[in-house]
């Protein structure tokens, strides 16, 4: 699988990211990710809406915990807007913590059995098999607006610039 050139960290240290970067202007292409009830939920299934793909390493993190509640926050006040959360937590994992904290928003979606979506994004940390942080902004036609790879994996994302592209779609 080909290596992308987006320098991320974790923790201090260098990791790999596999898989083809994502650019602003580019086609989003479509993915294959689960549910909470284990059913493959593709992108495709959100045609018709903004999209806000919120990637993260694991919900069972605080930085991510935040990430979340703070696009379900948000998602509350967007209209015809999709937030969607992806990362590699088994999808139990992602439906305990979301009736822990009241994320009634955001769909989390898991990509851990084929990691169709870190392939296809460029997310994919290949000495971890998790996914790096960071924002994708898509419109109703699926064209991406905006990306954000977070440099440091441990730190959040940038919501002012997520939120101001988000706006102007």
């Amino acid at each position: 699988m080909e290596k992308n050139n987006v320098k991320v960290t974790f923790g201090g240290n260098p990791v790999t990211l596999l898989g083809k970067e994502i650019k602003v202007g580019d086609s989003a292409p479509d993915f294959t990710v689960i549910n909470n009830d284990l059913k493959p939920v593709k992108m495709s299934d959100y045609d018709g809406k903004v999209k806000v793909l919120s990637i993260f390493p694991s919900v069972d993190t605080p930085v991510c915990a935040a990430q979340n509640r703070m696009f379900n926050k948000k998602a509350a006040e967007l209209e015809n807007t999709a937030i969607l959360a992806i990362s590699n937590d088994l999808p139990f994992a992602q439906k305990r913590f979301c009736g822990a904290e009241g994320i009634d928003k955001v769909v989390t979606l898991s990509d851990h059995k084929d990691v169709d979506f870190g392939k296809k994004y460029g997310f994919l940390i290949d000495e971890l098999r998790l996914l790096a942080r960071g924002v994708v902004i898509l419109d109703k036609s699926n064209k991406v607006h905006y990306v954000e790879y977070v440099s440091e994996i441990g730190d959040e994302p940038d919501y002012d610039k997520a939120l101001e592209a988000l706006k102007e779609l």
